[in-house]
Order: C-alpha cells, then sequence, then structure tokens
C-alpha cells in the first residue's frame, strides 16, 4: 500500500451558493468559500487564504456512505444555478444542497467529493484493527469546535483554477432581471451503425448526410460539425442561454425565445416566434415550441435532444401559424490541445432529421427554398455559434481554465492537528443552518438588487499523484485455474424472459459476443488505446423481467429466485445485476451471470467482489448501445462506457455464492431522463450492454468483459409481477 506521501495530497477550494431553508423556514442562498483538503471539508464566509484567522461557519469529514447528487439547473433568485445535492446513502434525512454557476464546476467539485471518499477509503484500508475502523467511523458522528486553519498549500504539487475566482460571473442587466417570465466520428465504446458522407462545407463547417440506411425514402439524418475555438462549458451555456439580444448575434431562426417551464433540473421548455420575411415562403408570422434535454457525461461532454412539444400555456396563437421545429440533438466535446496550447477547443456536432425530398433536391441542385427552410437554418447555428465566440473574447474569460504552479507552504499547524479537530460529518455540516450562518451577508458585500443575486465563479486547487504500476495479468488467471470448469447447461436455467430462439424473436435476451465494444488495452496508461472486446468472463444464463409496486433489492434472496434454486445453489459463483427501472408501475430487470470456476482470490475480480463499495463504485462500469432504433434513443443513451457507481446509487451484497449489485436508476435524475425516453421506444429498440470492471493500473490491463446482453424489442406489459 502506498504511503500517504506516495499517494500525494490535493486540496479543492472555491466559492460556492449554499442553499437552504432556515429555522424560521425561509429559503435562501449564500455565497460561501468551499475547501477540501483529503477528506475534510470547511465552509467559510470569507476566503481562508485572504484571512487566516477567519473559522469555518461548517466543517466535517466526507465519509464513505456520503453520495453525490447532481440535479442540473434551477432558478435562484432571478439567476440560473446548477445544483448537487449530498446525502447520506444510508440516512436521506441527513442531506445539503450547494450550487455553482455553470455545469462544468459541478462537474470539478463531483470529483473533488470523490477524491475525498477515495482518501478516506484509503485511511480506513490503512487502519490495522476491525475495533480501529470502528473508532473512525465512531469519529465522523461527534460535534467539534470551529478549527482555526492557517495552512493550505501544503506540499501541494500543482493548483488548477477553474474560472475567475471571486469576479462576478452571471451579469444581469435590469432588463434580464425585469422580464417576464452530434457526433464527430466515433468516439464511444461501441461501435455505431451510422456511415456519415460530407456533402457541404461552408462558413468553416461540414454538412454531413447518413447515407447508411438513404434507400428506404424515410427522412434524412443529416448533422453539421465544427471545431470551436472554446470550452464544452462555455459552448453549453451560450447554446441554453435564451436572452434576446444574445441570440440576436448568432441566430437567425431560435432567437425570440421564452421559457415556458422547466422540470428536474434538466428538462424545459421554450416558446419561440419568427418573422417570415427573413425566413420561408409563408407570409404569416410563426411561432413554434420545443423540449430542449440534457446531460453532461462523465468524459465532460453535453449532450442537448430538442424535440417539437405541446403546452397548455402557450395555445395556437391567433395570427401566428404553428412551425414544426425538427428534431435534433447537439454533441459538445473537449478536444484535447497541446500542452503548450492555452486556447481550448471543442467539437460541436448538431444533428437532425430532414425531409427526404427537400433535402436531396437542395443537395442535388442547390434548391433555392430549402435555403429559407427551418432545417437549413438549424444546420447553420454551428456555424453562428462558432463566429459569435469567436467575435466575442470575454466569453472566454468567464470559463477559463488556467493553471498556476503554487510554492509550499511552512504552516504553523501540522497535518495532523487540522484533522483531529475536523471530525464532524460532512452532510451534518452541511444540511444544518447554524445561528452565525443565518446572520447578515452584508461583510461579503454581495450585490443585491431587489431579489437579484450576482453569481461568482468558483475557483478549486488539487494535486495527485499517479498510481504504481507493474505487469499485465494473464486473464485466464481471474477464475481459478486449478480447478476444472463446470459444464453450464442453460437449459437448467429459466428467468421470465426468454432466450432468443431465432432473428426474427423478439420480447427476448441473447449473449452477444464482445467484439461490438471498445476497452482498453494493455498500453493503455501510455498510449489511450482501445481494443475490441473478446468474449466475455461469465456466462449469461437467464433474465427476469419484474414489475414491481416499488424497487426491490436483495432480490438473489427471493425465494423464487434463480439463486436460491438447488442447481444454482452449485454453481461457483454468480453475479446478479438488478437494474431497477423507474416507472409507474416500476421494473427490475435482473440478469444472472455465472462463472464455471471459482474466482481466483488475487484477481482483480475478487478484489471487485470481496472489496468495499467504494472500491465497487470506482469500478462497476457499463457500456450501452443501441443497435437498432430511433436515431434520438440512440444519441440520448450513447455508447460511453459509464460508471454506474458514480452516475447513480449502487448497493452490493455479497453472501453464499453470489454478489447483487442493486442499480438504482432513479436515483439521478439525468439517468430518470434518459430511461424515461428509452420506454418511450423500448418495443422498437435492440439493447447491447457490456459490463465491466475498469482497469486503473497497469497490472489490471488489458481490461476484459464480464458479461453481456443484447434485449430485443422488450414488450413492457410482458413483465411479470414479483410478489414481495
Amino acid at each position: 500500500m502506498d504511503s500517504p506521501v506516495e499517494r500525494g495530497k490535493f486540496e479543492y477550494f472555491g466559492w460556492v451558493y449554499h442553499l437552504g431553508v432556515n429555522s424560521i423556514g425561509h429559503q435562501y442562498c449564500h455565497l460561501r468559500f468551499l475547501f477540501i483538503r483529503g477528506k475534510y471539508v470547511a465552509m467559510y464566509k470569507r476566503d481562508p487564504h485572504e484571512h487566516p484567522s477567519i473559522d469555518p461557519i461548517r466543517k466535517g469529514i466526507v465519509g464513505p456512505t456520503l453520495m453525490v447528487e447532481e440535479l442540473g439547473r434551477r432558478k435562484v433568485n432571478s439567476g440560473d444555478l446548477y445544483v448537487l445535492r449530498f446525502y447520506n446513502r444510508l440516512d436521506e434525512a441527513k442531506k445539503g444542497e450547494i450550487a455553482c454557476a455553470t455545469a462544468g464546476e459541478v462537474q470539478g467539485w463531483i470529483e473533488a467529493f470523490d477524491q475525498a471518499k477515495q482518501q478516506a477509503e484509503y485511511e480506513l484500508s490503512r487502519r490495522g484493527s476491525a475495533r480501529d475502523k470502528l473508532n473512525m467511523e465512531d469519529e465522523i458522528d461527534l460535534e467539534g469546535h470551529r478549527p482555526r486553519v492557517r495552512r493550505y498549500a501544503h506540499e501541494l504539487k500543482k493548483l488548477i483554477r477553474i474560472g475567475q475566482g471571486p469576479e462576478t460571473l452571471l451579469r444581469q442587466s435590469s432588463k434580464f432581471a425585469s422580464r417576464a417570465d452530434g457526433f464527430g466520428g466515433n468516439n464511444g465504446d461501441a461501435f455505431e451503425s451510422h456511415q456519415w458522407k460530407c456533402v457541404l462545407t461552408m462558413g468553416g463547417i461540414r454538412i454531413f448526410e447518413d447515407i447508411s440506411d438513404s434507400e428506404n425514402g424515410k427522412d434524412v439524418l443529416a448533422k453539421s460539425v465544427g471545431v470551436i475555438d472554446a470550452t464544452a462549458d462555455t459552448v453549453f451555456e451560450v447554446l441554453l442561454n435564451t436572452e434576446r439580444q444574445k441570440r440576436y448575434e448568432w441566430d437567425m431562426l431560435m432567437c425570440d425565445l421564452e421559457l415556458v417551464d422547466s422540470y428536474d433540473g434538466h428538462y424545459d421548455v421554450v416558446y419561440g416566434t419568427y418573422d417570415p420575411k427573413y425566413l420561408s415562403r409563408w407570409h404569416s408570422k410563426q411561432d413554434f415550441i420545443f423540449s430542449r434535454q440534457w446531460f453532461r457525461g462523465q468524459d465532460g461532454t453535453y449532450t442537448i435532444l430538442q424535440v417539437p412539444a405541446l403546452h397548455k400555456k402557450k395555445p395556437q396563437r391567433s395570427g401566428y401559424r404553428r412551425a414544426k421545429i425538427n428534431p435534433s440533438t447537439w454533441e459538445i466535446r473537449n478536444l484535447k490541445t497541446p500542452i503548450a496550447s492555452n486556447s481550448p477547443k471543442c467539437l460541436v456536432t448538431h444533428t437532425l432529421e430532414i425531409h427526404s425530398a427537400s433535402w436531396h433536391q437542395w443537395k442535388n441542385n442547390k434548391y433555392s427554398k430549402f435555403e429559407r427552410s427551418i432545417p437549413y437554418a438549424l444546420l447553420c447555428q454551428v456555424a453562428g455559434l462558432k463566429e459569435y465566440i469567436a467575435a466575442n473574447p470575454s466569453l472566454h474569460q468567464e470559463y477559463a481554465t488556467t493553471i498556476v504552479h503554487s510554492k509550499s507552504s511552512d504552516g504553523s499547524v501540522s497535518s495532523s492537528e487540522y484533522e483531529d479537530d475536523m471530525q464532524d460529518q460532512f452532510y451534518d455540516a452541511i444540511a444544518g443552518e447554524s445561528s452565525s450562518d443565518e446572520e447578515s451577508d452584508d461583510d461579503e458585500k454581495l450585490d443585491q438588487k431587489g431579489s437579484i443575486v450576482k453569481l461568482k465563479n468558483v475557483s478549486w486547487a488539487f494535486s495527485t499523484l499517479a498510481l504504481k504500476r507493474t505487469a499485465a495479468p494473464d486473464l485466464s488467471e481471474e477464475l481459478d485455474p486449478n480447478v476444472t470448469p463446470i459444464r453450464i447447461q442453460l437449459s437448467d436455467f429459466h428467468g421470465s424472459l426468454h432466450k432468443r430462439k431465432d432473428d426474427n424473436d423478439t420480447n427476448c435476451w441473447a449473449s452477444p459476443s464482445g467484439k461490438g465494444f471498445m476497452i482498453r488495452g494493455k498500453n493503455y496508461l501510455k498510449d489511450n488505446h482501445k481494443v475490441v472486446g473478446g468474449d466475455p468472463l461469465l456466462h449469461l444464463i437467464a433474465v427476469d423481467w419484474f414489475t414491481v409496486n416499488k424497487s426491490v433489492d436483495k432480490i438473489a434472496l427471493h425465494p423464487k429466485c434463480l439463486v436460491q434454486s438447488e442447481v444454482g445453489k452449485k454453481l461457483p459463483f454468480i453475479l446478479v445485476i438488478n437494474l431497477q427501472v423507474p416507472a409507474k408501475p416500476n421494473y427490475s430487470l435482473v440478469l444472472y451471470y455465472a462463472a464455471d470456476r471459482p474466482i481466483n482470490k488475487d484477481s482483480l475480480l475478487a478484489k471487485f467482489v470481496d472489496g468495499s463499495d467504494m472500491f465497487r463504485d470506482s469500478r462497476f462500469k457499463l457500456i450501452p448501445s443501441i443497435v437498432e432504433g430511433y436515431w434520438m434513443v440512440k444519441r440520448a443513451v450513447g455508447t460511453k462506457a459509464c460508471l454506474l457507481g458514480k452516475a447513480v446509487t449502487c448497493k452490493y451484497y455479497r453472501q453464499d455464492n453470489f454478489l447483487e449489485i442493486d442499480v438504482d436508476i432513479g436515483s439521478s435524475s439525468v439517468a430518470r431522463g434518459v430511461i424515461g425516453l428509452v420506454l418511450g421506444y423500448v418495443t422498437s429498440l435492440v439493447v447491447d450492454l457490456a459490463i465491466l470492471i475498469e482497469a486503473k493500473e497497469e497490472a489490471e490491463l488489458p481490461e476484459y468483459i464480464l458479461g453481456t446482453v443484447r434485449l430485443n424489442r422488450l414488450k413492457l406489459e410482458s413483465a411479470v409481477a414479483l410478489e414481495v
């Protein structure tokens, strides 16, 4: 095990907004300085770097049971903030919220708290006995006095400052305050069926057509792709902004917009109008209404889905013709730039459906009427964004990321002295609002006029050290090589969903090979190279498709479960994946994977199966792929690998010859939105999933696939009621 020095020290700090309700029931939004060192967290009214004698108003420990959930955008005092919720997975009554000015800052804090959880887990693992571990767990609940913290940069290797520190980020004009209220190449981890051909270049962007299914007479898929000299965070914020004057500068279609409603922090409904003299052959004025759903992937890529919508607040308007906005998606992905370059770049892809007749007329003959149509205006939006951002350098400064190097400090307080004072639990500390935090914020000089709060940017810093690396493993060693494999007969196992009989079968499952997925190769840590997956290590033996009134955990303990059958008890090992699907009613898709030999005790699989929940959360990975289905569902689901333990709440149960993983898809508002879209098209979808343990050290490479499943056009009504 690495020593603390070998593991390195890291610190995060910056301005956030603390949201909550005070003792008399009033909601508050206070600007606070949040500081994370190791597993310890403190919250201040002022920056302790500038005021070294200031005491924290909140302090605590990030324990292994702390969960962090991104709640998306929320309107706070007439400004948009991105909200994070904290709660204890064992007691959700212990909770609190902070907010940031941009989605990128939210992602940074999620990573910061994940680092703190890993530090807590590391320190727990170094304790010599179960009694020491218990003592540490007891210490988490202790309430201590406010410590005086005088050192912040000890042993730091590097500071990464995100944003512009305490400068005002969101400048809200009085006019704003008073107003009423794709895919550039295959960058995923599974293969896609689209075949894109460039048909035009204009204004620094490329226009593509999907020619993979060009003879079916259906609507055409087209996309515009451009590289923009800005971060994905910057482009995302510009794209979602509905302020009229700003959109007038780059968008010739969606510039007169009004936010009608918003839901769940990741979904809203927008109404707009436009004058036909600039667009379309129709003489009457036109209006439109559409919904936007967005989410940020674990790699920092933004996806936005836009579809036509209806809303009771916006019925048909007299004198206007209701236009239909083409269904479309945006993908905004950061590009890697040379280390010496200070110019961020991102690839922006806008994909949309276009009626095949008008598209082919325009493509073949440059049909002029198409160039005055809504689809053409949508395709031109990428070019408008590119030029608008290039012409406004201030946008780069608002969301800029710079690297600052720091000297070590010779502070007078030792690390152990700092740690001994910080023994409260963080979600307790942030949820409870003390009298000191209810006091006026006049000393912070917040600019408040009426109900307007000027939002400040976040800055933080951290430093880490790379892990040790050794030789790559032999996959055959994951299961005990000294034991003769048993023969697994699939006919001995039965689930409520049947195995596919032939290519025409539906509402069934199959177990494809891993050749449709890309996984980390032997030298991934050096060259980031991924390779085609091989055959799964475990055998998929059955699938259950249940309907339940509420989510059910520990499904393997159910007396009618396959695991409890006589043939199931004879298997060396079973991995049970219980995907809990939120809907009305709720569903559970249960996958059963079996090993033909016992697990090798020295393998990565053994470390995962018998490891801590924190280790499992950091390694449990899923790669999705929509093989057949509506293109927008494919865009929403994507093909990028996802660490499920970091995206949603996962619970692990190790007993007898099995490990069960209960995946609560409903624990994430983003996941709920995506699964809701999937369920709407599920009868026409063919979905492939690959499950694996992420390899993070050279000794664990190359990766291998634990198991796969293909779900072929499931029928919701075929789910069997599970009696609990």
